[in-house]
């Protein structure tokens, strides 16, 4: 007979929970059988003693099979099916450029994204920027579009995953999010759902990452390459930086504007370009699309520089709702902040440091982000011609232009801005974009 409180004390004693113990505990969470309370000591008890890789696997599998799962078999589809997924930053576009990319190479994206989160920016909030697009897709909308543009991004459904929903919640409000078994679980429960064939993870390092060390940072990368592997889908890790913004914006439409002039080759940040490469190359060689990381980036430049890439990001919106001239117009559709301009530092030097974190959060201050889950978004506000570590800053050389509703808001998250940076009299030394791979 199954006891949810057996599986509880066993965990508070520190023993290894049998598949089938983990797999009754997330059935009674899916079905309410198991109760808040139940969750949030399982947590806690998952927090303290921690859990085996075959745990962690079981504990994975068990949330990613207690909603649907997709199964492509049935759809004809001449590709793999691939993902990759970010631990979040500030400034990380990635998913809009790599979806398409990958695509034009043969492959096919299904890619579940969530919201912003914290300091962080949410993929479907920068998509709700866009006029008719819709993140909340049926299932049959979401197969449709996989098929058609070889890509789709679009939110969690009810059906995917609903135990991790319910012990997300739980988590947050009883201080456990921080746990290494019960976060890999989480992101790995809704990738392995999407039914991918390989994934590719973007954990962030530094300032502006979820994970506060660089160990905790390889912990976290090393825990979800061996359950994903573990859990029948071939996992790669990149350890990338975030010591700074990723891309020279940062906010919701401003980063759909950089993530269009990227794919149409108008502008392409050196720092992003180099991290989207590296993370779209290492899903194309996980598919089988490519022999090698070389093989893959001449792939990807091509379709870059083809056109490719862009027109499929351009059915993906059409597909989705959005305008069907959404690449060509993309500057008339997006919203526009009433009050956009340049904010100055004190002082003269060379960018030594910034506090990823807090220019997130002077986003989310002028409304670009939810200091509550029920908090209606500004889709206009933002940062955009964001000053980069080692760049040599005068009384005429602005951080940064602040896209912002109202002078006050202005003023906020300019000081919040001109706080996040420190000058120094010598270039600092230039940091990696990517730290290092785990396979």
């Amino acid at each position: 007979m199954f006891l949810p409180q057996e599986v509880i004390r066993s965990k508070r004693e520190g023993e290894v929970l049998h598949s089938d113990a983990i797999r009754e505990f997330i059935l009674g969470v899916t079905d309410n059988t198991v109760s808040e309370g139940q969750v949030a000591a399982f947590a806690m008890a998952t927090y303290f003693q921690g859990m085996s890789i075959e745990e962690r696997v079981a504990l994975t599998c068990a949330m990613r099979d207690s909603g649907d799962v997709l199964d492509w078999s049935g759809e004809s589809l001449n590709g793999p099916i691939l993902d990759k997924h970010s631990t979040g930053g500030v400034g990380d576009v990635v998913s809009l450029m790599l979806g398409p990319m990958i695509a034009a190479c043969g492959g096919y994206v299904p890619m579940i994204s969530g919201r912003g989160l914290g300091h962080t920016g949410g993929t479907l909030d920068k998509l709700d920027s866009i006029p008719g697009y819709t993140t909340q897709a049926s299932e049959a909308l979401f197969r449709t579009v996989v098929k058609e543009a070889g890509v789709a991004i679009v939110g969690q459904t009810g059906e995917l995953a609903p135990a991790d929903k319910r012990i997300y919640g739980i988590r947050d409000v009883t201080a456990t999010v921080e746990s290494i078994d019960m976060i890999t679980a989480s992101i790995l429960a809704k990738k392995l759902a999407e039914g991918l064939d390989a994934l590719v993870m973007d954990i962030k390092v530094g300032s502006g990452a979820f994970m506060p060390t660089y160990e905790k940072s390889v912990e976290l990368a090393e825990s979800i390459v061996q359950v994903a592997n573990g859990a029948g889908v071939k996992t790669t890790a990149l350890l990338t930086d975030m010591n700074q913004c990723l891309a020279s914006s940062a906010g919701n439409a401003v980063e759909v504007r950089e993530a269009v002039r990227y794919l149409t080759g108008e502008y392409r940040n050196e720092r992003l370009h180099e991290i989207t490469l590296a993370q779209a190359s290492e899903v194309l060689v996980s598919g089988g699309l490519a022999e090698s990381t070389e093989q893959a980036r001449e792939k990807l430049i091509q379709a870059l520089d083809s056109g490719k890439a862009a027109e499929l990001f351009g059915k993906m919106v059409h597909g989705l709702g959005g305008p069907a001239d959404f690449m060509e117009n993309y500057d008339s559709y997006l919203p526009k902040a009433s009050i956009i301009k340049p904010v100055y530092m004190e002082g003269e030097g060379f960018i030594a440091t910034m506090n990823t974190r807090e220019v997130g959060l002077s986003v989310v201050q002028m409304g670009g982000g939810r200091k509550v889950p029920t908090d209606k978004i500004d889709y206009a506000v933002g940062i955009t011609d964001i000053c980069r570590l080692g760049d040599r800053l005068t009384a005429d050389t602005p951080i940064a232009m602040l896209h912002a509703s109202d002078e006050d808001s202005w003023n906020t998250a300019a000081t919040m801005l001109r706080n996040s940076l420190t000058l120094a009299e010598s270039q600092p030394e230039v940091l990696p974009c990517v730290y290092r791979k785990i396979s």
